[in-house]
């Protein structure tokens, strides 16, 4: 029986669409072309860029796994108990993923979460900040007699060195850079913030780390970065949060003897 024109040419096509829903054909069996989709979601979630030299390299993957999983069958090697625990293992994995992917896929942070966290995070460390210095001794005697060289015209600096037991900001003449009160344990920061710019502690303060001599060099305003810096931090970390209180939900609600 003869072919017409036609029948060729739609048997051309027929077999043209095949080939396009195929990666490859090896050893007669087909490698899906979703397959290529599939593994290159997986790069872009590892968040490499897909080139066309990482596409290249997908497909010569696709077809060598397919190459090694038709000798793998050959050899009987899927009808093992391993194999069939580690298979199990892996398709727990993979729906656990999908699971909680569906689940934040349907409940992003929103901007107005986001601000009030930010909101949180102001109200926390807004305020006054503080640029202090402190020389830390184990007696108040101590205390006391670098207090009455400090007044005598000594250098806070050269002492915190010297003396400081304070390992942090001893070697930097005491310096604790910028920070709020509320860095500080309440003794050293009560203290602290009755003090004026300029001003020393006339008495040393008793802490759980020994005595304090305190000096403000400077105040400000608390330098805080703006919501469009830290939006993608908080929206991270919110993110973590709803996910991981699902999880807690889960398991609460779950029966396990």
């Amino acid at each position: 029986m003869k072919l017409t024109k036609l029948a060729l040419s739609l048997v051309a096509v027929l077999s043209f669409s095949a080939m396009a829903q195929n990666l490859a054909v090896v050893n007669g069996k087909p490698v899906p072309s979703s397959r290529v989709e599939a593994l290159k979601q997986q790069v872009e979630r590892s968040g490499r860029p897909v080139t066309p030299e990482i596409m290249a390299q997908i497909k010569e993957e696709l077809i060598a796994r397919e190459i090694f999983m038709q000798e793998a069958r050959k050899r009987g090697l899927d009808a093992s108990e391993d194999y069939k625990t580690q298979l199990e293992l892996a398709r727990q994995s993979l729906l656990i993923r999908e699971l909680f992917a569906n689940f934040q896929k349907k409940n992003p942070v929103t901007d107005a979460e986001v601000k009030a966290e930010y909101d949180k995070f102001v109200a926390a460390n807004g305020g006054k900040e503080y640029r202090a210095r402190h020389i830390l001794v184990e007696k108040e005697d101590e205390a006391k007699a670098l207090i009455a060289d400090l007044k005598k015209g000594g250098k806070f600096e050269e002492l915190a060195k010297k003396a400081s037991k304070d390992p942090g900001s001893g070697a930097n003449g005491g310096d604790l850079d910028w920070a709020n009160a509320a860095s500080y344990v309440p003794e050293f920061s009560n203290a602290m913030v009755k003090l004026e710019k300029g001003q020393m502690t006339d008495a040393p303060v008793k802490s759980q780390f020994g005595f304090h001599i305190i000096r403000v060099d400077d105040v400000r305003e608390a330098q805080l970065p703006k919501l469009d810096e830290v939006k993608p931090q908080i929206t991270q970390q919110l993110t973590q949060s709803k996910l991981g209180k699902f999880q807690e939900d889960l398991r609460a609600k779950a029966k396990v003897k």
